[in-house]
């Protein structure tokens, strides 16, 4: 028992390394990753174009993976399934760095989006550890890592992009192969071979959670708000760094800082900002305010003339970043109590399945722009998108609250 009670407390703090290596790798490699794509383009309207591509390729990727993964986490269990995970990353990352073709790179990012999904294995896993009552609070350590991640890592990712493209690939790949090492020899299993079920492929369908989507009758319109604004947000992932770097002429290390300056707003609204929101408005009208002040940003990033004011919006946009958190407890409020999992996973699914059909619609737009000169507004089409898409959250988020005051009444 007092060995067990060890294993537990040695694998909450690899986990959480664990996240927060994943999050580094990701951050490392956004500043450059457009960069290294316009080495095998002629233009910057065929940059646009085949980052959108990448881009795709890999959120397929990690929708399809995930939850196969997960399945054949439950049936093998945790340790092997993330020590494989650990070992595809870092193996990307490399083939990434070496690509001499675009269709090696795509291909690297297929495989990188794959055993990018052991992210999920990873929260399975602290809920196998974790008794119910303490769960929230590690699943609010393992947010705060990622925020911690996404912070250093563009940072890190711009400032050795600046030195050499492929830096940045290289030291992803070797956090990943450290992270592997240190499982190896330090992660205990989780799942005892009692609680593990067989393989099945029905399971390990992504698309049978967005078949529940149909269920969700009474929360309707915010699940069209989980679209619109997730739709939105993976868009504005999409085209920031090609959009900054045809706009205003950035590289790899102000595309870092930038990113890097969102993760702090992030981390600090969500860490220590969020309660006290909470404390003063409720989570409708936080939702309300959220994506008022989201849809002014992403217009203001659009119509933006100087560098420096990308950097103003990020600053002022506080109640932007608490959209996602407001509405999901709106949407967890108003679910049938036996179907909160159901529910929240279906929402899940469908936030995944925006982050793939993002690049479909956001590189398109880039490249239609991508020749106009420096600083012209217009250079802003796929953030005025954006902006439409929030506009259309706000319309149905307002039409909710009023329907559930009149069915209240």
């Amino acid at each position: 028992m007092r060995e067990s009670r060890r294993s537990r407390e040695a694998a909450m703090p690899f986990i959480m390394i664990t996240v927060l290596i994943d999050m580094l790798a990701i951050g490392l490699i956004i500043p450059v990753l457009p960069a290294l794509v316009g080495q095998f383009s002629g233009s910057q309207a065929d940059q646009a174009f085949w980052y959108g591509v990448v881009t795709f390729v890999f959120g397929l990727a990690n929708f399809i993976a995930s939850p196969i993964l997960g399945a054949l986490s439950d049936q093998y269990g945790r340790r092997p399934v993330l020590l494989l995970g650990f070992l595809g990353l870092g193996l990307n990352f490399f083939a990434t760095a070496l690509a001499t073709s675009m269709a090696v790179l795509l291909l690297a990012r297929v495989m990188g989006g794959a055993m990018q999904a052991n992210a999920a294995v990873a929260n399975a896993y602290v809920a196998d550890i974790t008794p119910p009552e303490h769960r929230a609070r590690r699943f609010g350590m393992l947010g705060a890592m990622q925020g911690l991640g996404f912070i250093i890592g563009p940072v890190m990712g711009g400032l050795l992009g600046a030195i050499d493209l492929h830096l940045p690939f290289f030291a992803a790949g070797t956090l990943a192969l450290i992270n592997l090492l240190y499982g190896t020899y330090v992660l205990p299993e989780s799942l005892a071979p009692a609680q593990r079920k067989a393989f099945h492929w029905r399971a390990a369908n992504p698309l049978n959670a967005l078949r529940a989507l149909a269920q969700l009758k009474a929360v309707a319109p915010l699940v069209g708000v989980v679209a619109c604004s997730g739709l939105a947000q993976f868009v504005l992932y999409t085209c920031w760094v090609l959009y900054t770097t045809f706009k205003f002429g950035w590289g790899p290390q102000e595309n870092g800082w930038s990113l890097a300056a969102v993760g702090i707003v992030s981390v600090t609204v969500q860490g220590f900002l969020m309660g006290r929101m909470l404390r003063r408005f409720a989570p409708q009208r936080l939702a309300i305010i959220g994506l008022v002040s989201s849809t002014l940003a992403y217009a203001l990033w659009g119509v933006a003339t100087q560098g420096w004011m990308m950097f103003a919006v990020i600053g002022v946009n506080l109640f932007g970043v608490t959209v996602t958190a407001a509405v999901q407890s709106m949407i967890s409020e108003a679910a049938d109590s036996r179907s909160q999992g159901q529910t929240l996973g279906a929402v899940s699914s469908l936030g995944s399945l925006m982050a793939v059909l993002a690049p479909m619609l956001g590189a398109p737009l880039l490249a239609a722009v991508s020749h106009l000169p420096r600083g012209d507004w217009r250079m802003g089409a796929p953030l005025y998108f954006c902006a439409l898409l929030q506009a259309v959250s706000l319309l149905l988020a307002i039409h909710h609250l009023r329907r559930h005051r009149a069915r209240t009444a």
